[in-house]
């Protein structure tokens, strides 16, 4: 079927904590406490060459990893994580990447450990940038896992409070629920799902019903049914909402907890996987053609048009 093409080239990071000098045991962790700031400033140069290399490629929107300013510290309860908690506005992160984000014309999407000025909060945030440097806004992780499963635990809830729907929202948001913005953006109308909020089924509808044409998964995931549930979600998503989807995760292992972390970052839309054209390790670059969102459904599917959703409503 013929439509309108509307390409954009967009890339996501995959990789692990960049700071080189970490103990070899758990029980040495605390030798870090007063080095927190190298972690952060390892993480945040090695992501703006990231950067720089995707820029160079004709990339107009690229989201980091899921916290990527640091390892990922919640597979333990270890207090000393939070001092590397930064505000938006004034931390050390969010305006080198406005520097950048200006300099190459080219929209970011930055997921750091926040805190809230205001209420002391600390939450997982994804900050929004647009190509001119200016905030485009933030979005808080909504849903906050703990558990474990074969491979480790996770303690997300020690270190974040749950999204509070009071995110940074500029003029560019267009979605009318505070819980989950929509940025209108030169590259298209980005939203974000940060890794467990993917399991959730209203999350993704809610984005495409609110506009989104692009959303941004940053995770950092592991353990086999995650695994196996990786590409089945996002790609069932996508096409039931008729979205883009991009899945990021870190790849490799971090020491010194050492948990491997399986990787597989790629994009996916309503009509199926979209190759990678990236050839650099840490990145991954795909086209995607944003006018196939409005060309008529592949499979002749109107889910909107036929939705019958008063029978899905639960029984009180």
């Amino acid at each position: 079927m013929h439509h309108q093409k509307r390409i954009v080239r967009v890339a996501m990071t995959e990789t692990v904590d960049a700071y080189k000098s970490m103990p070899e045991s758990v029980d040495e962790l605390d030798q870090l406490e007063d080095r927190l700031e190298d972690i952060r400033r390892a993480n945040v140069e090695h992501h703006l060459a990231l950067l720089d290399e995707a820029a160079s490629h004709g990339v107009k929107a690229i989201c980091f990893g899921e916290l990527f300013p640091g390892p990922y510290f919640a597979l333990r309860t270890d207090p000393m994580w939070i001092a590397l908690a930064e505000d938006v506005h004034d931390g050390p992160t969010i305006p080198a990447l406005r520097a950048a984000a200006k300099r190459h014309g080219i929209i970011v999407v930055a997921p750091i450990f926040e805190r809230d000025a205001a209420s002391g909060k600390r939450f997982n945030t994804a900050v929004a940038i647009d190509e001119h440097g200016e905030l485009l806004g933030t979005y808080r992780k909504t849903h906050i896992p703990f558990g474990k499963n074969e491979q480790g635990s996770f303690h997300e809830n020690v270190y974040y409070d749950p999204g509070d729907g009071q995110n940074l929202l500029g003029a560019a948001n267009v979605s009318k629920n505070p819980y989950f913005p929509v940025w209108q953006t030169s590259a298209g109308r980005i939203g974000v799902a940060i890794c467990y909020d993917r399991h959730f089924e209203g999350v993704m509808g809610s984005l495409s019903a609110e506009g989104a044409e692009l959303i941004f998964s940053p995770a950092v995931t592991f353990g086999a049914k995650s695994r196996r549930m990786w590409r089945l979600e996002f790609a069932v998503d996508a096409a039931r909402h008729d979205v883009f989807i991009g899945g990021s995760n870190r790849k490799g292992s971090e020491p010194p907890w050492n948990q491997p972390y399986f990787g597989d970052t790629h994009f996916v839309g309503p009509n199926g996987e979209i190759p990678n054209v990236s050839t650099h390790p840490n990145l991954v670059i795909a086209d995607l053609d944003l006018g196939e969102l409005t060309a008529p459904h592949a499979a002749g599917w109107d889910l909107e048009r036929d939705a019958r959703p008063t029978i899905y409503s639960k029984r009180g």
